[in-house]
């Protein structure tokens, strides 16, 4: 059974696109999370989907072959119709499946699980879904850790958006800032005496009482001359003007990094419980109040609090808290293990988001999109690894006496 297009299908593609990632390179970040995915749903398939106007494409997968389907015989196609988990325990037994292609044949689809791939704006782009040729279920834990990873998912893709936006914005600005000084040094300048030489001219023209040729000749003379001057002055106008933040910038309010920090450790732990790995959440107390976009913020949190989960062994502890420090601070430590085992954080940290911070393809590129919103939010990163103790990442954030608006302008010059 075709899947009818969601109500909200025209947005829902222009967010898609806007994100640039249709048949884009497999990434081990979404690699990594499609194996978590199979391992925790005991399922031998698992695909990171996007539902395109007339197909469905894999970003990462595990277990198939098939990149990309007709929309007409997908699955996630009805999986983003709603906002809740898509669970079909036999497909042979289920009318809108039972007739696809995929399951009528041998060794065929029978078991499927989708979370829909949602934004925070409300568009689901695709799923991130688990597949078997066996009729079963999901338990609760295993539901509640697909529904996070497909959170995963999705905030990588934001965080990569306006990664690239903020970047854009700093252009802007400081072009901005450019064309400030041009313009200043062209009116202050240039521009200045030659106005007051064509005043000069076209007042004497009107002293004579008369057509006087030489001084028309005069006045044509220095409008000619400066013409060039004057489309410049209207360039750098039109340019300023334009240079504005655009709708992809970082919605920056006061708001509290206690909260943040809580609801990006109740985010990861459905993803940390399926690996057996103990959040100890020390996040609480005083209220410390800071100022940054909440929302992405918390991605960036989650992602990283992600990260501490996915390199460490089975059985490990990830400690979360916050305090003040030279301002609000996080603090991340990934314990070592009682029996000598190390976790993995510290060099995909170092790496990725500290040492290389650009946004380029690589196994850590989430990490070096993370550095670059806490840059973002003038949060101070640092990194230490110590035997025994762990891997500690401390991020400080500054005072919540700094306006929105003077992040903003500071941004400029970062």
């Amino acid at each position: 059974m075709k899947a009818p297009l969601p109500d909200n299908e025209i947005e829902r593609l222009a967010a898609l696109y806007s994100l640039d990632i249709l048949d884009s390179p497999p990434e081990k970040d979404f690699d990594d999370i499609v194996a978590l995915a199979a391992g925790v749903c005991e399922a031998p398939v698992s695909m990171v989907s996007l539902v395109d106007a007339d197909r469905q494409w894999a970003k990462a997968r595990t277990g198939a072959d098939l990149v990309e389907t007709s929309r007409d015989q997908s699955f996630c196609a009805h999986a983003i119709l709603g906002r809740e988990l898509l669970i079909v325990p036999d497909a042979r037994e289920d009318v809108r499946f039972r007739d696809n292609p995929s399951v009528a044949a041998a060794d065929g689809i029978r078991f499927y699980a989708g979370a829909p791939l949602m934004t925070t704006d409300g568009f689901a782009l695709g799923t991130l879904c688990v597949m078997d040729t066996e009729p079963r279920r999901l338990d609760q834990e295993q539901q509640q850790a697909l529904r996070a990873l497909a959170r995963q998912v999705t905030a990588q893709l934001e965080l990569r958006r306006y990664a690239y936006a903020l970047a854009n914005t700093t252009a802007r600005l400081q072009e901005l800032e450019r064309r400030k000084d041009d313009l200043a040094s062209l009116v202050g300048g240039e521009l200045r005496s030659s106005l007051r030489l064509i005043s000069a001219y076209l007042e004497r023209l009107g002293d004579t009482g008369f057509h006087d040729a030489e001084m028309a000749d005069l006045v044509g003379r220095a409008a000619a001359a400066h013409c060039r001057g004057f489309r410049e002055l209207v360039d750098h106008l039109t340019t300023m003007a334009d240079a504005g933040l655009g709708g992809e910038s970082l919605h920056m309010r006061q708001c509290d990094l206690n909260r943040v920090t809580q609801r990006a450790v109740e985010a990861v732990r459905p993803i940390a419980a399926s690996k057996h790995i103990w959040i100890l959440n020390h996040a609480g107390g005083p209220a410390l109040p800071i100022i940054a976009d909440p929302v992405r913020l918390e991605q960036v949190l989650t992602h990283l609090l992600f990260a501490a989960v996915k390199y460490t062994p089975e059985g490990g502890r990830v400690r979360v808290g916050t305090e003040m420090e030279s301002g609000p601070a996080v603090r991340l430590d990934d314990m070592d293990l009682p029996d000598g085992m190390r976790p993995e954080l510290f060099p995909h940290l170092y790496y990725g988001a500290i040492a290389n911070p650009a946004d380029v393809p690589g196994p850590d590129r989430g990490l070096a999109v993370a550095k670059r919103i806490l840059d973002a939010h003038h949060a101070t990163v640092a990194l230490s690894d110590r035997p025994g103790d762990g891997t500690s990442l401390h991020v400080v954030f500054p005072y919540a006496d700094m306006t929105p608006a003077e992040l903003i302008r500071d941004l400029a010059v970062a």
